[in-house]
Order: structure tokens, then C-alpha cells, then sequence
């Protein structure tokens, strides 16, 4: 098989990380063979000066380490780490892994390049109060950029896989910049995080048998994915609010399956959605004439195969193995309510044991805080044994 020009890249990138100084554990070994190179092992990391810091943290880390990708090739991933200032209890702090919700596809969109006045900033500021809240309470909080966001290649947005393995590996990884982060570990996330945050608790406790994954927290999770380009397709009035994620979701598939070109899907009309979200972030992309109901994609697209990889990615069909919430509030507008109700339905008629809590009135974003409450005494209950 041959490597994708963004694959050697990140590999290329990976070598010289770990056979340079930006990690003290860096070995030779490990720099002349990238196939040496271990999920989560930590790559480089640096303090926080201007950027995504938790005011009641000791510490605030930006940090690369090694993932993989969908093919289970070696990759290299930025997020943060965030150390509480309270003591660290016996066998270390519990763990929140933080998934984040849609930024964007390119770099900029990292939630680790996030400054006051950031293009993700309006959403990434509202996340970063209900990780403080986190913090303040004892708990490291570490936050992966998912691939492709932050470094090389592009991000395959709604992957399950690869945002599992991201959303697992900083945990590793943190563990290693600082020992005193513990192996119980959490998994929340919101909107595509809250995906991702399913996966995980389907994925996470296999992918590390030496940690343990003590529950997940599935805020308002973007579902019913493989329904999208029909959605699209049809026609319905009002679809335009939901525009802004479609070219996110198809430059995301192209990321992970080069067969599904965005271009040839499209019409012209909605060619300028894809060129603002290769470079822009969510709210850029809003900022795009709407193009009317129906016209979004070619009459003669062949919308199979985006469909079948939408499917893969829909988290009704993951089997969770470790507790989860899941939150959902009757004001949201992105990811719905009904839609999420029946998701939970799907997963729990499939054997998944879930804990559902649904609030009034906050809109997608604000699920965030609505729900924090709950999310908190749901982890210290298991915790709490």
C-alpha cells in the first residue's frame, strides 16, 4: 500500500520529534525506526504562555504525542494538559479526557492554538469554563486535538476510530509528563466529542488494558450521520442552518477515504462552503451565503459511498463496555433532541445500559454547562465505587 502524502509527513514529522530534543524520553532507537514508536508515547511538550490555560491549574502543558490513524499507522497529535494545584491523592489524580465539539478541519481550529480573539474561540471559551470547574476539583483534564488538527494531514472530522485513539493516547502520554496523573480516567466529550466520547467507551478500555476507563459522558453527540446527504438531498425548509457542518464532514471523509471527492459532489453554488472550511473554522463557514434547500448537492452525485462511510461513524452502533451518560437539552438546535432520543433508544434495544438525562431549554452549546452537574456526580459516583 502506498503512504498518502500527509501520512509520510506526519511520520516524517514523528521521526524527528522523537530523534531531536523536544522530549527527554526521546531514544535513538525510536528515531531511526518509526515502527518503534508506541500509542501515546509522549513527543514534546511546553508551558502554556499564551493560549488555552485553566486559571486553577498548577500547570498547563501543550503536547504532542504519537496516535494512530484509521490504517494503524503511527501519527503525531497535539492537545493540552491541564495538572489541579490540590495534592495529588495516593494513586494519582483521576482523569478527565476532554472530547472537543466541531472547530473546524484546519489547523487554526486546534483547541490547543486557542487564543482570546481565535477563530474557535466563541466555542472553545465556553469549554474551557466547564473544564476549569474540572480542574478545580482535583481532576487533570487533558484535551486532544483529534489527527489532523494542529499537525500534519487533515482531520478526519467524525471518525470514530482515530478520535478514540486520540481521546485514549493523551492519557498515556500525560501520564508520562507527569507522574503524578493517575490510571483511572474518564472520557466526556460534546457534539462531535460526544461521538467521539461513545467510540471511546466502546474502544477505550481495549485499546489500554494498563489504564482504567471508568465511565463516559456523551453531551448532546452528533448522530444520525449516515442520514446527512439525503438530509441534504431533500430538500427540507431550514436546512440551510445546518450547511456550516456539511463541507466539515465531507472534507472529513476524503481525509479518511481519498475516494470520496468533496468537489464532484457539489454544485457550483456550494463549492465556496468547502473553500472557506479547508482554511476557516466553524463560525467561518456560517458566515457563507446559504445556498437554497435542494441545491447543495449534483443531481447525478453518487452519494453511496459517502453514505456507507457516514454509517461507520454512527455511533447508535457501538457497543459501549463501561458506564455512560448521555445529556441531551430540548433547545438544541445542531443536534436534536428526538434524534438523540433515538439513538439511546437504538443502543439500549442493542444491550447498551445507559443513564440518559435531558434538559430544557439550553441550546447545543449550552448543554455543556446544563449537564455539568449531572456529569460531575455521575464520574465521583463511580469513583465513589
Amino acid at each position: 500500500m502506498t503512504l498518502s502524502r500527509a501520512r509520510i509527513g506526519a511520520v516524517a514529522v514523528l521521526v524527528l520529534l522523537v530523534g531531536g530534543t523536544a522530549c527527554s524520553t526521546a531514544t535513538s532507537e525510536t528515531a531511526t525506526d518509526p515502527g518503534a514508536l508506541r500509542p501515546g508515547q509522549l513527543l514534546s511538550s511546553r508551558a502554556v504562555a499564551d493560549g488555552p490555560a485553566l486559571p486553577s491549574a498548577a500547570r498547563n502543558d501543550v503536547i504532542t504525542y504519537v496516535s494512530q490513524d484509521g490504517n494503524g499507522d503511527p501519527v503525531v497529535v497535539s492537545g493540552t494538559v491541564s495538572i489541579p494545584r490540590t495534592p495529588a491523592p495516593e494513586d494519582g489524580y483521576p482523569v478527565i479526557s476532554w472530547a472537543h465539539g466541531t472547530t473546524g478541519v484546519a489547523d487554526a481550529c486546534a483547541p490547543s492554538a486557542d487564543f482570546a480573539g481565535g477563530p474557535a474561540h466563541g466555542y472553545l471559551s465556553g469549554v474551557d469554563a466547564s473544564l476549569e470547574d474540572w480542574v478545580a476539583k482535583g481532576y487533570a483534564v487533558v484535551s486532544t486535538d483529534y489527527l489532523g488538527l494542529g499537525t500534519p494531514g487533515i482531520h478526519p472530522y467524525i471518525n470514530g476510530d482515530t478520535e478514540a485513539n486520540a481521546v485514549v493516547d493523551i492519557v498515556r502520554a500525560a501520564r508520562t509528563m507527569d507522574p503524578a496523573v493517575g490510571s483511572t480516567w474518564f472520557v466526556i466529550g460534546h457534539s462531535q466529542g460526544g461521538q467521539a466520547a461513545l467510540f471511546t467507551a466502546a474502544q477505550g478500555g481495549e485499546r489500554a488494558p494498563e489504564l482504567r476507563l471508568g465511565g463516559a459522558v456523551a453531551i448532546a453527540p452528533g448522530n444520525g450521520l449516515d442520514q446527512t446527504p439525503q438530509y441534504f438531498r431533500s430538500g427540507v425548509p431550514g436546512i440551510e442552518a445546518a450547511e456550516a457542518f456539511l463541507p466539515l464532514i465531507l472534507l472529513g471523509a476524503q481525509a479518511a477515504d481519498p475516494a470520496i471527492d468533496p468537489s464532484t459532489l457539489l454544485t457550483e453554488q456550494a463549492q465556496p462552503l468547502l473553500t472557506v472550511a479547508r482554511t476557516g473554522c466553524i463560525d467561518d463557514i456560517r458566515k457563507v451565503p446559504p445556498v437554497p434547500a435542494g441545491q447543495v448537492f449534483r443531481p447525478d452525485a453518487d452519494l453511496g459511498p459517502l453514505t456507507e462511510y457516514l454509517a461507520r461513524q454512527e455511533p447508535s452502533r457501538v457497543h459501549v463496555q463501561v458506564p455512560t451518560l448521555v445529556a441531551q437539552s430540548s433547545g438544541d438546535l445542531v443536534v436534536s433532541k428526538p434524534s438523540t432520543d433515538l439513538m439511546v433508544k437504538t443502543l439500549q434495544d442493542n444491550g447498551n445500559e445507559l443513564t440518559y438525562r435531558t434538559y430544557e431549554g439550553a441550546d447545543h452549546r449550552g448543554t455543556i454547562g446544563a449537564s455539568q452537574k449531572d456529569a460531575q456526580d455521575f464520574v465521583a459516583g463511580i469513583l465513589a465505587g
